[in-house]
């Protein structure tokens, strides 16, 4: 198998997202202090049974997310990126049709994850249950969903995590025939997140979505400031720590900057002991 790190744009957000404070939006909207610009990755993986692509990032729409009536959408994110920045070019660069692509597996429904969705319109698309249900609609837009944006032949496969265990985690789901790539239930920035797990030999590449926005924000397990349930985001990013420690892991969450260099170097989020 081969992973690539794929880089749809950049992002920023207030630095209030990123590490929680205690009283959730109400910081991010007071926060006048913003990030650097991160990037947002989506991750293809060259697998034998098909591609398979975790998220698909950033749409040049999103340049126009200040016209939104929502006030998260409009004022308190911003975007940069260019139509080749879109994950269908850049596949297409690396010699991968959107035929060859046999799964979308989306980590979560938050606009910088779902944009790309256009490229993908013969391939099935897998989101949790509960995350498919509370981003549709107008509930969904109220939320800070995008959902009137999705392609209208937008029809995922809305997955149940079962209650088996894999490693530190008590639900899973094998996508693979082979068994190899797995994901896990990662609940907390959303209450429906997954993660996606690639076992490549002994090592454990973990495409992590916004489980955190970096690494040292997950060994340190600190939540981020939009999860609904502070208890439940630290609980996930225990078990991610608790995971690493048990086999070797490289943690690749989406907005990290230092995520693609940690892929193609092989560094691990815990050192081995």
């Amino acid at each position: 198998m081969r992973i690539h790190a794929i880089q749809t744009g950049t992002v920023k957000i207030k630095t209030a997202q990123v590490a929680g404070r205690s009283r959730g939006f109400i910081d991010i909207f007071r926060d006048p202090n913003w990030t650097d610009w991160v990037p947002t990755f989506a991750w293809a993986i060259e697998h034998p049974e098909g591609v398979i692509v975790v998220d698909s990032g950033q749409g040049t729409y999103l340049l126009e997310h200040g016209r939104s009536l929502h006030p998260y959408v409009r004022w308190e994110v911003g975007f940069q990126i260019e139509p080749e920045q879109e994950i269908g070019p850049q596949l297409r660069a690396l010699g991968i049709g959107a035929r060859d692509v046999k799964k979308v597996v989306l980590t979560h429904l938050h606009m910088d994850h779902d944009a790309g969705l256009a490229h993908f319109p013969d391939t099935e698309v897998i989101v949790t249950a509960g995350e498919y249900a509370r981003a549709r609609g107008l509930l969904g837009q109220i939320r800070g969903y995008l959902p009137q944006r999705w392609p209208k032949w937008f029809d995922p496969t809305p997955i149940q995590l079962p209650k088996e265990n894999f490693g530190s985690f008590d639900r899973s789901l094998r996508l693979t025939k082979a068994g190899d790539v797995v994901a896990v239930a990662t609940p907390g920035h959303t209450p429906d997140h997954m993660s996606v797990i690639v076992l490549d030999g002994d090592t454990a590449i973990f495409l992590a979505g916004d489980t955190s926005y970096n690494q040292a924000l997950m060994l340190s397990a600190t939540p981020d400031g939009v999860g609904s349930d502070r208890e439940l985001s630290i609980a996930t990013l225990n078990a991610i720590k608790t995971f690493a420690q048990s086999r070797p892991t490289i943690y690749l969450p989406t907005h990290d900057p230092q995520s693609a260099e940690r892929l193609a170097n092989r560094q691990l989020a815990v050192a081995a002991s």
